[in-house]
């Protein structure tokens, strides 16, 4: 048990250090990984790299090329302007365009990808007198949402490790979850921010062809362990966008989409119609494989769009959640795994054990990274339901989506990039609410969802 107990206090460690050191934590942990694995658990080298995820590898590979063909084309940007514009006037209806698009674009492989909308949306919404809380937190309940469809980052790895352990947790229920808890969000932040006296106003010019773009130059990286370089890009594009705003309008552009532009369209909504058909007709889909499929026929059409988007491909998470999983492979080995499960049992009933690690999530990763959280509880909490006293699926999708809406805290990449993206004499306000905010989902949200979800399985 000594061996066990000190295999998990050097996981806690490395993931202590590499967060405070702001290091990736995927590098350490294969390290960690394997130095465990050989001189305390008796591995070979061999069986240790055994446990690198190589179905989640093709995963993100597979969608982050694919969707990085769709930005490199500007597709996703002549999405976002067309959806701006088509809001007109109506300040009340930003918001909720802002939580759409979010979704979208986190839907596209990376979580942290829908934080491009942060500095054109603050900009927007001090222009047409909508609280930036309320706007912050439409883009950051966007960014959960999507975070977690099938194709995305959050998704993959939550139902990934689920069904690698044996737990059949549907992909689209996932994706229900997290959509409808953060709907909920976005409805208290409406109630809480003013966003209900936004619905008879109109602005006096709407937004026309005025809205800012950023294809050049993304505000944020696509892995969370740039803090300081996303606050950087932040500051800069908030500013890009507020000269953009203040300068007269273009001229209005053509809206038609190119060519390349439309089969990247039709292949996005191909990808989504299939995931969904097969699902429906009881197949379990492999979202990276269709990706690739559909990337090499937007790669034939157009070369230059797939050999820049190969630079794209997120290496940094697939290294990430790699290295971390493979430490979980060595702990599970060791029996380590299981010792958290007799611990877990120790607590009293499942339920209660599933509230306390739902909320130890969700307090930690307000200040860390929600992938690497994902990719360390979900395997630790699979012990939890080997009982069979409640649904796995609902502690871990339980667990997931607890672990993202607290990721507006302006501890985390989320909350920081929002309060770079307003005036400074507002970054007080804000950072005081989104820290109220934040803190809040870390009760809220476990009571919510393990109560929707976790209870009724129990019963």
């Amino acid at each position: 048990m000594e061996l066990q107990i000190l295999a998990l206090a050097i996981f806690v460690g490395v993931f202590a250090l590499a967060t405070l050191r702001k290091v990736h934590i995927g590098v350490l942990m294969f390290a960690a990984a394997a130095g465990v694995g050989v001189w305390m658990a008796g591995m070979t080298i061999e069986k240790v790299a055994a446990g690198f995820p190589i179905g989640i590898l093709v995963l993100l590979v597979g969608v982050t090329y694919f969707f990085a063909i769709a930005q490199a084309n500007g597709t996703i940007d002549r999405i976002i302007e067309m959806a701006i514009t088509k809001v007109g006037d109506r300040a009340f209806f930003l918001p909720l365009a802002f939580f759409a698009l979010t979704i979208g674009i986190s839907a596209m492989g990376s979580p942290l990808a829908g934080l491009v909308m942060a500095p054109i949306g603050m900009p927007l919404a001090k222009r047409y007198g909508i609280d930036r809380m309320l706007m912050g937190l439409a883009i950051g309940s966007g960014l959960s949402a999507g975070g977690f469809a099938p194709t995305s980052l959050f998704g993959i790895v939550t139902y990934g490790t689920a069904r690698a352990a044996g737990i059949d947790l549907d992909p689209l229920v996932l994706f229900s979850v997290a959509l409808g808890t953060n709907v909920l969000m976005l409805g208290a932040a409406y109630a809480l921010f003013g966003g209900f006296k936004l619905l008879n106003t109109r602005t006096a010019d709407g937004f026309g062809t005025n809205v800012p773009r950023f294809s050049a130059s993304r505000p944020t990286p696509s892995h969370p362990f740039e803090r300081e370089g996303n606050i950087a890009r932040g500051k800069q594009a908030a500013e890009q966008a507020v000269q953009v705003l203040d300068e007269p309008a273009p001229e209005p552009q053509p809206s038609r989409l190119n060519r390349n532009q439309i089969i990247t369209v039709l292949c996005m909504a191909g990808l989504v119609v299939t995931v969904i058909l097969m699902s429906v007709l009881g197949a379990n889909p492999d979202i990276g494989v269709l990706c690739f499929a559909f990337a090499s026929v937007l790669t034939l059409c157009d070369p230059q769009s797939g050999k820049s988007a190969v630079a794209k491909i997120d290496w940094s998470t697939v290294l990430l959640v790699g290295g971390i999983i493979t430490f979980v492979g060595v702990l599970q080995t060791m029996g380590a795994v299981a010792l958290l499960g007799e611990a877990a049992g120790a607590v009293g009933t499942p339920l209660l054990a599933a509230l306390v690690i739902c909320a130890i999530g969700a307090l930690i990763s307000a200040f860390a990274s929600t992938t690497g959280m994902l990719a360390a509880l979900v395997p630790l909490a699979l012990p939890l339901v080997a009982s069979g006293d409640v649904a796995g699926w609902a502690v871990i999708a339980a667990l997931g989506v607890c672990s993202s809406i607290v990721d507006v805290s302006p501890f985390s990449t989320v909350g920081a990039t929002f309060v770079a993206t307003v005036d400074a004499d507002e970054r007080p306000r804000i950072t005081r609410f989104l820290t109220r905010w934040g803190l809040s989902m870390v009760v809220a949200g476990p009571l919510l969802l393990v109560g929707a979800l976790v209870l009724p399985s129990s019963l």
